[in-house]
């Protein structure tokens, strides 16, 4: 048994998949991009090498793939089979996320 706040897991896995959600719009529209993780440390100069509406797009794209995740996780936590499918389709999203961070949303 999962020892957790409130004592249901699946509720609190819920409100972190929409607080994910949630991130993941306001990165879209614009607002939080001092949220993405090494963007905001960068100098003036080294953020003008990067498409920022490509990037927002992609880490918003992931915050929602990790949403999905999440809810898959709740959902159907009895049926491992499953949860081992999306697990490893969840890696396969991170990695082709962190690729295109690194190539398509930077400038040429």
């Amino acid at each position: 048994m999962i020892h957790t706040v409130t004592g249901h897991p699946e509720t609190e896995l819920c409100i972190v998949a929409l607080i994910l959600v949630v991130l993941g719009i306001v990165i879209i529209i614009g607002k939080g991009d001092k949220l993405i993780a090494g963007y905001n440390t960068k100098s003036k100069r080294r953020r003008g090498m990067y498409h920022i509406q490509r990037l927002r797009s992609v880490i918003a794209g992931i915050l929602w793939v990790c949403a999905a995740y999440v809810f898959t996780l709740v959902w159907f936590a009895e049926n491992m089979k499953f949860v081992k499918t999306s697990s490893c389709a969840f890696v396969v999203l991170t990695l082709i996320a962190v690729v295109l961070c690194s190539t398509w949303a930077k400038k040429k």
